[in-house]
This record gives C-alpha cells, structure tokens and sequence, in this order.
C-alpha cells in the first residue's frame, strides 16, 4: 500500500525548474530575477510560486495584499538593479531621492553628513511605500510573461501560481530509492531522477517537484522550519514606531538619522501623496522611531497634538514643527538569524535567513542582494548545462553572502548597541566617531559603500 501511494504520488506531482515559496517582496523579486533565464534547450526556467494569500494572477497591478504598507530605503545598488529587471520604470516617478544624509547625536556636537553629489551620483538611495516595489515587480512579471508567450509558445507560460495554497510537507530524496538496483533501466533512471529533485506537498494536496527550492517567506519560513534549520534570535527589548508626517520645513531630499535619549529618530523624505502640492512634497516624511516597549505603550495613548510636541521635543528643530502626523504602527525589533542558509536542493533568501534592525534602512537591500547572487549561480549553472540544485551551487551560495550579510548585520548590531547606551565614555566615543567620518576619507567611502549597497 505504502508503495502504492508513493508511486501515485510521483504519478501525479507537476515538475517545474525551481519552486519558490512565498510571493511577496522577496519571492516575486525571486520569480522576476529567474524568469528570464533559458536552459541548454532555449526553453525559459520553469517556475512554480507558492503563496498563502490570494493572489489575482490575472490584475497583478491592483493587488496590495501581498505586501504591507511600511516604507523602504532602497540603496543605489538596489534601484539599479531594479532597473536591470525592468521593475524600476514603474517606479521611478513613485520614488524621493535621498541626495543627503544627516547623522547627529542630540545634544552633542557631532555631526556627519554624507551627500550624493561627493560620490558623483544623483541619489544615494530612494525612499518608496512597500507595496509599491512590490507591485512593480508583479508588473514586470506579468510584463515578461506576455513577451515570452508572444516570442516562444513553448515558454508560454513559464510563471506558474499556486494561491492562496502554502506547503505542508517536504520530501528531499527517498533513501529507498537512493540504494536501489534494478535491471529495467527506465525505473534505474527514474530512481536517479527522484534523487536529483525535491517535492513539496501543499496544503491544497497537490504535489510539485523542482531541482531547486528557494524560501522566500518570510521570518516565519514554513521551509526553513521544516527543513528544521535552527534560529539565533536576539530580541532588542525595542520596537519600532512608524508614521508619515508633514513638517513646516521642506526636506530638500535630505535623510535625518538622529540618536537621541528617547532613541533613535530617522525621518526619510516622501514625495507628495497628491503631485500638484508642491509643498507637501517637500515636506512630507516617514518616521522610524525606536523605543522600549514600555515608552512606545505611554506614547501610543497621545493623541495628535501631544505626539507631535514629543516628537518635536526628541527630534529637534531641524524640520521646524510637525504639522500633520499620520496612522502610528509599532512592531517589534529582533535580530535573526539562519544557523544555515542551505539544505538538500533548498536555500534561503530575505527576512527567511536574516531579519535585521531598520536603525541603517538596510533589510530589503540585503534580501536583494541574496536575490541577485542566486540568480547569478543559477544563470551560470544554465550556461554549463549543470543541475541548478547541486551542492556545489548552493554552498557557493552560502560563501558568497556571508561576508556581506556578516557587514550588514555588525553595522546594524553596533550602532544599537553604541547609540542605545548613555555611558559617558560610549558617548565621547561615538562622537568621535561621528567627527571623524567627515575627516578620515577611506572610513566615510565604506560607509558610504555600503549604504548604497555597494
């Protein structure tokens, strides 16, 4: 019987090239990266997506349940690299750039500013809504899609969803299968075949099977947790409160990373939510604010007016006063990470593997980067005719992110930990520090570097 239900199992189950799970940020960022790459044959990688909320396949434009509302800093790195997929022309004119960054501690004299123009570009970064990246992608997509089926019937339809549907099980390899003999050389190649693939059962009871799963959903990964890859999580014992708000002083794209007693302050500039108000425009910005649980509990029974005077008081004068604040959202803030970031034909990507501290905007622009070395592996597996799910691949993988997951997650860790931290000699330090990133050149290039994900 066991054997029975096996075989209909393999019977039944739909191949594809690569199963993604998760099509939210990183997922359909995954999807758009692949979609384009062709086999040793010219047939476009097949792709499987597997998302738990519906998805309209059919109206990718329209669709914000995938994505949350929170606001991103996408580095210059990241906006390039969006423009090579083709998901940048639908956000260009969404987009604020960051031409400036003021790094200040309250109270103390200390200041550095980093600034595009010094590094011969036009933007070190840009600020957008979530949902929008995540709606520009799903149009380049679904762009893709349209050119592969009009170019190359065969390739048609190389993006496949399965929503709202999420997986339940998975199967690396049968062991029996992996020992077996056999003189009937069609079962020894299809022996071979299972062992040079991964199935995933859903929850819906349909079963497909790839050379390659990526998991790229979420902090929560129902991959990774049932592949039973451990977790390191530091909890910061902080949250972080977030907000548009309009200032009575224009930003002139200027980014504002303030540390200050009641913890630190960013204010990223926004663009106009209508176009024709100028002055909204240029005066309109999003909040992170990190505090301690306890402080954001006081400061969420404020009502407008009274925020706006803490606010105010925390921040300083450098916007002039706060004249509108919008919906206030606090989440919690942690540092996780993946014992490791690969299993049996399987990998992670984003907030899977690495969910980090906002204090340096720098999460999505990691993902992104995950996002892009994968595929890069992928395409060079592809060219040498390679299984795309091979060891070798996926610890190449894992090498190559390390040393800048390893950069990325210290900066961030440092910066709460120096800024978190009143004692006298942490402060004359930091202040120090601060001074000397606008004198000692080779120290603000690398941080610069890297906060335009470079």
């Amino acid at each position: 019987m066991e054997n029975f239900k096996q075989n209909f199992k393999q019977n039944t189950s739909q191949h594809f090239d690569v199963i993604i799970s998760g099509g939210g940020l990183s997922g359909s960022l995954m999807a758009l990266s692949l979609s384009k790459l062709t086999k040793a044959d010219g047939s476009l990688l097949s792709i499987a997506i597997i998302e738990t909320l519906a998805f309209k396949e059919n109206s990718p434009a329209n669709d914000n349940a995938l994505f949350d509302a929170r606001v991103l800093a996408l580095s210059h790195g990241s906006a390039k690299y969006l423009a090579k997929l083709g998901a940048w022309q639908y956000l260009k004119d969404e987009t604020c750039a960051i031409t400036d960054i003021d790094i200040s501690d309250r109270g103390h004299f200390a200041k550095a500013r980093l600034t595009a123009k010094e590094y011969g570009v036009n933007a070190l970064g840009y600020v957008i809504d979530m949902a929008l990246i995540g709606k520009a992608q799903l149009k380049a997509l679904a762009q893709n899609t349209k050119s592969n089926h009009n170019s190359n019937s065969s390739s048609a339809k190389n993006i496949h969803w399965f929503s709202p549907d999420s997986i339940a099980d998975i199967t690396w390899q049968d062991s029996q299968q992996e020992g077996c003999q056999s003189q009937d050389k069609a079962i020894e190649e299809k022996a071979n075949q299972d062992k040079q693939q991964v199935s995933v059962t859903l929850n819906s009871g349909k079963v497909l099977s790839a050379q390659l799963l990526l998991g790229c959903d979420g902090v929560q990964s129902p991959v990774r947790k049932l592949a039973k890859i451990a977790v390191s999580c530091d909890d910061y014992q902080q949250v972080a409160l977030i907000a548009n708000v309009t200032t009575s002083k224009a930003h002139y794209n200027k980014a504002f990373e303030r540390f200050t007693e009641f913890g630190p302050i960013a204010m990223l500039p926004l663009n106009s939510v209508n176009s024709s108000s100028s002055t909204d425009g240029k005066s309109r910005c999003s909040l992170v604010w990190t505090m301690t649980p306890e402080q954001a509990q006081e400061i969420q029974k404020l009502d407008d007016d009274a925020f706006k005077i803490e606010l105010e008081r925390a921040f300083g004068s450098y916007l002039g006063a706060i004249t509108h604040v919008g919906t206030r959202d606090t989440y919690p803030l942690v540092l996780l990470q993946a014992q490791q970031q690969t299993y049996h034909r399987m990998a992670l990507i984003g907030n899977a593997s690495h969910t980090i501290h906002p204090i340096a905007g720098q999460g999505f622009n990691l993902g992104l980067r995950d996002v892009q070395v994968m595929t890069e592996l992928v395409a060079k597996a592809l060219v040498t005719n390679k299984d795309i799910g091979n060891f070798a691949l996926l610890h190449n993988y894992q090498v190559n992110r390390a040393k800048d997951q390893r950069e990325v997650i210290q900066l961030t860790d440092s910066l709460v930990t120096l800024f978190a931290n009143d004692l006298p000699p942490l402060v004359v330090g930091r202040n120090i520090g601060l001074q000397a990133l606008n004198i000692i050149s080779p120290l603000k290039s690398a941080l610069v570097k890297k906060t335009m994900g470079y």
